[in-house]
């Protein structure tokens, strides 16, 4: 039991930016991380879903809604998955062999092609918000969140790390690990076709969304890491809002 403790502490204390109560760190529960990531997206959810209705109450002016909630996620990761999707996108972009995208990817220094792509994604994202202030379920907040860090858990657990990815020596998903998250995917379709009717089908583009840029993105580079987590992590969430607001 300890050691799942701990791996929760280490994820909230990683990816998550409200204060965690508990300072605690062990290699050895580094694994187990990945169980937890679902249960971080489930918090970033809720408060997600809290300002929508929050901002709906007060009246917030379309074009503040829509600023508040694209940078929500973003602030409440403190920017990890973004600084993923940005490193990723410069690599991407530059069109070169692997070994110098790889280069790229580990290059502190902010390319053109990350501005651009954090650009268009902020610009998405707020036109998204902005433009369906009242007409998004607010479970889709809490659950979308949740969906994507399944997807990631599952990509990082599953797929061959790169030799330099932090997650190179972690042990893969076990047999009942990998059930549990596809349990948890299969649950957030069934339940948002239930309870939200047409509304499912945000959790369907959001999958896909995931599966495409992880195609994309793995390709190009040749093995699974952090920042390819968080690139497609990002472009899965914005696939799910973008369905929200276009059916």
């Amino acid at each position: 039991m300890k050691k799942y403790l701990t791996a929760f502490a280490m994820t909230q204390s990683m990816f998550c930016s409200l204060p965690c109560p508990f300072h605690m760190w062990d290699e050895e529960s580094r694994p187990y991380m990945l169980l937890f990531l679902p249960l971080v997206g489930l918090e970033i959810g809720v408060f997600w879903a809290v300002l929508s209705i929050w901002g709906h109450r007060i009246g917030l002016p379309d074009m503040i809604y829509g600023c508040a909630m694209c940078a929500l996620p973003y602030l409440m990761t403190g920017f990890i998955h973004l600084d993923g999707f940005m490193d990723v996108a410069d690599a991407i972009g530059s069109w070169r062999s692997r070994e110098e995208r790889r280069k790229i990817l580990k290059d502190p220094h902010v390319g053109s092609f990350a501005v651009i792509g954090c650009v268009f994604l902020l610009i998405t994202g707020f036109a998204l918000f902005a433009s369906s202030a009242t007409s998004i379920p607010v479970m889709c907040f809490v659950m979308i969140p949740v969906m994507s860090r399944c997807c990631s858990s599952m990509a990082i657990g599953i797929l061959p790390p790169m030799q330099t990815s932090q997650y190179a020596h972690m042990q893969t998903l076990s047999q009942r690990q990998r059930a549990l998250l596809i349990g948890i995917v299969i649950l957030c379709m069934i339940f948002g076709f239930i309870f939200m009717g047409r509304y499912g089908w945000t959790f369907v583009g959001e999958g896909i969304g995931y599966v495409l840029a992880l195609r994309c993105s793995y390709k190009a580079l040749g093995g699974m890491n952090g920042d390819i987590s968080g690139f497609c992590l990002t472009i899965s969430e914005l696939c799910g809002i973008g369905v929200c607001v276009l059916i």
